[in-house]
């Protein structure tokens, strides 16, 4: 049981991982195209756009060349439906001793504590989905700031950006 928990846990971490990823591949993909507008070198376009790379980076806080990562941990997974039966179970072991029927408390206490398990389940995969959500929209904001700053000062160099 502790070995399943571990995966799903892990899965979980790779999946909302996985996500970032590929919401960063896909902003990465819309990089401004650039157009050296006064006729510069290529030799000149590429010192000017990692010269704009570093003071973007610094006014912004950002760096594209990194990859992404959680600005926050991921919310903890609570026990699923086998947690609650188990525990349920426990329960009704001792509610069923103290109404003298040990094993049709047991019975009881293993479904309603399955069903809340259940439950409890649902709801935290919901809460993993919104959290890598709010990650992917971090940091595409964060992308969209240093885009900005990195296009004004290629265009105060001269290029045109778009």
């Amino acid at each position: 049981m502790t070995s399943t928990r571990v995966k799903l846990s892990m899965y979980t971490i790779a999946a909302g991982t996985v996500a970032l990823l590929l919401a960063a591949t896909a902003y990465a993909a819309q990089d401004p195209i650039v157009f050296p507008a006064k006729g510069q070198s290529n030799e000149q376009t590429e010192k000017d756009k990692y010269s704009c790379y570093s003071w973007a980076k610094g006014q912004t806080g950002f760096d594209p060349m990194q990859a992404p990562t959680a600005t926050a941990p991921p919310p903890e997974k609570k026990g699923g439906v086998v947690k609650g039966a188990a525990v349920g179970a426990l329960a009704g072991v001792a509610i069923g001793a103290v109404a003298g029927n040990a094993g049709k408390g047991a019975a009881i206490g293993a479904a309603s504590g399955g069903i809340i398990g259940g439950a409890r389940k649902s709801k935290s995969n919901k809460e993993q989905e919104q959290y890598t959500q709010e990650q992917a929209a971090g940091y595409e904001q964060k992308r969209t700031t240093y885009n900005r700053a990195w296009g004004a000062c290629m265009e105060g160099k001269g290029y045109t950006v778009k």
